[in-house]
């Protein structure tokens, strides 16, 4: 049983630190080319992503999409 609530603790730290890092990145107003912070929101789930790459639209709408968020020839945002 205390096996088991340290592993929830530490997947709950882990969940938490990679949201919060992802949400900075989506939310920043100084670059869309994080490379961390590209990796991580190509990977997240359709709709969350989609969510990410219209944040960063909107801060970085005239310029080149970071990977994961372009569509088409590369050089629009989806």
């Amino acid at each position: 049983m205390k096996a088991l609530r340290i592993v929830l603790i530490v997947l709950i730290a882990v969940v938490a630190t990679v949201g919060w890092r992802w949400f900075q990145y989506v939310s920043n107003t100084s670059s869309p080319y994080d490379e961390v912070g590209i990796e991580l929101n190509s990977r997240m789930p359709g709709p969350i992503n989609k969510w990410g790459c219209d944040k960063l639209h909107a801060s970085f709408g005239n310029v080149l999409p970071p990977y994961g968020c372009q569509a088409g020839d590369g050089r629009q945002w989806r």
